[in-house]
């Protein structure tokens, strides 16, 4: 059973392209759902707050880092201040910065990289969760990644932050759903989006684009998701694209 997402309120990392930003803008087309979002990079938010805008949706949009804890404690004043509550918490933020051989690596790359994908989601989590605990209800969908199913050259550090945000997603279900909060794991495959300029090393993806999986199809299973009635929970989505081998080791 599904339901409007009219009035409902939604918190959003990393809307300045790819995943986010597709989510984004079909919360606001679809429900006109009243968005904070987040980006560190001004304009690409700009962008994406003023299209919501323009679907009728009541905008904050946050220039921020979700590296720092403080980016989250705004969000979260943001919200309630502008709208009084929070119902959804999506953390899409994240990437993979560099990818290559373990020796060329250095901590502080290391240190980015998890601070980026798996520090950030549990800053955001713990930031939000009292606000969810006191209305009784809310969802976080955090964003795993096909690389903590599967072993690529190059990615040990990335597929290591996300198979932390694994961890930690599976067990905040545990805990958070006795208070009436579902929590979702989103794990995608690959897309050509903005991931790849972001990340030393990655190029873009050769595969039939008509059979890969693209920004859209996340903002789809996304909005499914949140459109379920309390008491419903998807626990763990993957969505991978047709066109990408996932069956290594």
């Amino acid at each position: 059973m599904a339901e409007s997402l009219q009035g409902k309120v939604a918190v959003i990392s990393g809307v300045g392209s790819g995943f986010g930003k597709a989510t984004a803008e079909l919360f606001a087309k679809a429900d006109q759902v009243n968005l904070v979002l987040i980006d560190r990079n001004e304009a690409a938010l700009r962008a994406t707050a003023d299209v919501c805008a323009a679907s009728g949706s009541k905008v904050v949009a946050l220039a921020s880092d979700v590296t720092k804890p403080e980016t989250f404690e705004r969000a979260l004043i943001a919200a309630i201040d502008t709208f009084g509550k929070v119902d959804f918490l999506i953390n899409y933020a994240g990437g993979a910065l560099k990818v290559a051989p373990i020796e060329e690596m250095d901590d502080e790359i290391n240190r980015r990289i998890i601070d980026l994908n798996l520090t950030s989601t549990i800053m955001s989590c713990r930031t939000f969760t009292p606000q969810f605990k006191a209305q009784g209800f809310g969802k976080i969908i955090n964003v795993s990644s096909a690389c903590d199913r599967r072993s690529w050259p190059g990615w040990s550090v990335y597929s290591a932050a996300k198979a932390g945000v694994n961890a930690f997603t599976k067990c905040l279900y545990t805990e958070l759903r006795p208070h009436g909060i579902a929590v979702t794991l989103l794990v995608p495959g690959g897309s050509n989006t903005g991931f790849q300029k972001a990340a030393a090393g990655v190029a873009k993806f050769e595969w039939d684009e008509e059979l890969a999986v693209r920004p859209e199809h996340f903002a789809d299973m996304v909005y499914q998701t949140c459109a379920l009635t309390k008491g419903g929970c998807v626990s763990e989505m993957l969505v991978y694209g047709l066109a990408q081998d996932v069956s290594g080791f």
